[in-house]
């Protein structure tokens, strides 16, 4: 009987991000519900939002100045006959039926525009006297003033499903008229981690023993992805406990395991496993902190084997997890991407693998930069408490200066 195929380990962090991504083109959602429109913020839009009018449904002014006809201000400065006043929200019977030449009319921002003017005139360049009003700058036709439908025409498709659900998509369905909208159903994530040294937050730790922090900063991390989670109790190093947990928690939508993952005698989360018929499909990736980190699939859920440092922890939930999850519950998947910034002071590594290191982003405006939080390696759980992001190193470069741009990925 041929030998089963072992699994890729090491990979780079560009292929197993890769192959998470692949995984999560081809997950199913949970299904959907409907919520208030403002319940949906945070949750990943399951409908298509068409608009239900043009947009906007009349010209609509950009400006406070005066509707004009662009071609009476050919020569400035030119003084126009004022015609009448247009608010925003005015009715159609106080909105004059044509601008002629020589004319004007006052007009108030998100006011509809008279037929007959084809261009806003700021307030700003205009003198009104009476009921003459002189202006001293010109306009091109079609300056701040916007063409109806130019937003959008009736039963255009707004937003489309898989899109997350921020204050920009709400405003937008708002605009439509939804006063509910239906979501994805939020993922159930199970969340367990392993090891004898484990005691629960509201337990005085023995000399050589920790508190279980991982499994919360895991849950808020899960919570703020858009899932539900559920901590497990702390799995004892013993094979049978594991094996009941590990099948606890593969009811779930996704399961996240907190250490155990590594090669000492009583890392056992691999082999049990391997004993449920799990599918590997990493075993390793060539990143620090989260070197050994797991990522498979057992009875048709999926699984992420994450390192016990708390540092590593939370840096391969958002390099690999993350984007499972977020496609659990619905979201369209999308590349990991990072920004840049400038090191405030210089910076020297180990070349081999790619960093993402605690780092501090300040600075105002667009002169951002960023330094180490001081840490002191992946158990440094008091270094992430003083990181706002983390400072991605690539694996070739050892050395860099201050002032060198660098690539941050935000947290």
């Amino acid at each position: 009987m041929a030998a089963a195929p072992q699994p890729p380990t090491d990979l780079s962090f560009e292929d197993a991000r890769h192959v998470v991504e692949r995984h999560a083109r081809e997950v199913r959602t949970g299904g959907t519900e409907s919520v208030g429109l403002l319940s949906s913020l945070g949750r990943v839009l399951a409908q298509q939002v068409v608009a239900d009018r043009d947009f906007p449904p009349f010209r609509r002014a950009m400006r406070d100045g005066y509707a004009v006809r662009a071609a009476d201000l050919a020569h400035l400065p030119v003084t126009l006959q004022v015609v009448g006043e247009i608010k925003a929200g005015a009715a159609v019977e106080d909105v004059p039926l044509e601008i002629a030449p020589g004319q004007a009319a006052g007009i108030m921002t998100g006011a509809p525009g008279p037929n007959g003017a084809d261009a806003v005139v700021m307030i700003e360049y205009t003198n009104l006297k009476e009921d003459r009003v002189t202006i001293t700058r010109g306009v091109a036709s079609g300056d701040n003033i916007v063409p109806i439908g130019s937003e959008a025409g009736k039963g255009q498709t707004l937003l489309q499903p898989g899109i997350p659900m921020d204050y920009a998509t709400i405003g937008l369905a708002a605009s439509v008229g939804l006063g509910s909208i239906s979501v994805y159903r939020r993922p159930r994530v199970a969340i367990l981690s392993t090891g004898d040294e484990l005691v629960e937050i509201d337990q005085q730790p023995g000399p050589h023993q920790i508190r279980n922090s991982n499994s919360y900063s895991l849950a808020a991390q899960v919570e703020a992805a858009g899932g539900e989670a559920n901590i497990l109790t702390v799995a004892r190093d013993e094979r049978s406990h594991l094996r009941t947990l590990l099948e606890q928690g593969l009811q779930s939508d996704l399961l996240l395991l907190s250490g155990g993952v590594s090669m000492g005698k009583y890392d056992l989360v691999e082999q049990v496993l391997d004993d449920l018929g799990a599918e590997f499909f990493f075993t390793g990736a060539q990143i620090q902190p989260g070197r050994p980190v797991v990522f498979g699939r057992a009875r048709e859920r999926y699984f992420f084997g994450l390192p016990g440092n708390p540092i590593s922890t939370m840096v391969t939930f958002e390099l690999f997890a993350k984007a499972m999850l977020e496609a659990l519950a619905g979201m369209t998947p999308r590349p990991l991407q990072f920004l840049h910034a400038r090191l405030k002071a210089e910076l020297t590594v180990k070349t081999g693998l790619k960093r993402f290191l605690p780092g501090f982003l300040s600075g105002e405006f667009e002169n951002g930069e960023v330094k180490l939080a001081g840490w002191h390696g992946s158990g440094d759980v008091a270094a992430m408490g003083r990181s706002n992001c983390y400072i991605v190193i690539p694996e070739d470069r050892a050395k860099f200066a201050a002032g060198e741009w660098v690539a941050v990925m935000m947290r």
